[in-house]
């Protein structure tokens, strides 16, 4: 805890780009963050969300849905097909089918409107030490390399890499999922435990948030075999990584 209290210290503010319409809601959300120790870049639309990107080093994204032109979801589609910069949709549509959209389409968060300003600034702390290698001792099986069905995971790097070997892109809460199952291969794990395992606190344990980051994880194994194979659902229950794991 001192060690990451102390890289904290010295390292640069981590820089957070806030993309909201509403001028009143986006000052609002620059103060919070600033007065909380983070760098703030904003924009008001999709173009200008990109342009942003382009020109400047991103940390986070803070991206409203409701946007003119191009909305959120498409915006983190875009993202999402050149950059694994984390993003934290926030936004008024906060029932389960929006949450739902939003985490398939590669968010690591969704904060639905209104929420209080304690919650958004830990959930975008939370979300930035999982990005950057630092995840709980539940979730790291170990700092050596781990291989498993053919994969290679260097979990202080944060790399996964195909049989082939391809580096395959994660999001940091896919892959704080995939190390929860790595620490406990070929055992079944409830859907509420790997919530505690992986934090991936993207809602409530009861929504169905879990099985869309397994399905996104799945999907990304599938690319040198079949990804249903490495992670078997366990019906009522939970899932569990059927392969033997080793360091190597």
């Amino acid at each position: 805890m001192l060690e990451l209290q102390f890289d904290d210290l010295v390292a640069a503010p981590p820089v957070v780009l806030v993309v909201e319409d509403d001028p009143g809601l986006r000052t609002l959300l620059m103060r919070t963050l600033r007065e909380n120790g983070f760098h703030v870049l904003s924009a008001g639309s999709g173009p200008e969300m990109l342009r942003c990107l382009e020109g400047a080093h991103v940390d986070m994204i803070l991206l409203d849905v409701m946007l003119p032109g191009a909305n959120g979801f498409d915006l983190c589609r875009a993202v999402r097909q050149t950059s694994a910069v984390p993003i934290i949709i926030v936004s008024a549509r906060g029932d389960e089918a929006d949450r739902l959209v939003g985490l398939e389409l590669g968010a690591d968060d969704y904060v639905p409107k209104p929420f209080s300003a304690k919650e958004l600034i830990a959930r975008i702390r939370a979300t930035l030490r999982r990005t950057r290698g630092q995840v709980g001792p539940a979730a790291r099986p170990t700092r050596a390399q781990i291989a498993f069905a053919g994969w290679i995971v260097d979990p202080a790097a944060r790399e996964l890499v195909s049989p082939e070997g391809v580096s395959v892109e994660l999001s940091g809460a896919e892959f704080d999922l995939l190390l929860a199952l790595l620490s406990h291969p070929q055992r079944v794990i409830g859907r509420e435990r790997l919530l505690e395992l992986s934090r991936a606190r993207l809602a409530d344990a009861s929504d169905r948030s879990i099985d869309v980051l397994v399905s996104r994880l799945r999907r990304k194994l599938s690319g040198a075999g079949d990804g249903n194979a490495i992670i078997r659902t366990v019906r009522g229950v939970g899932y569990m990584l059927a392969h033997p794991v080793k360091r190597v």
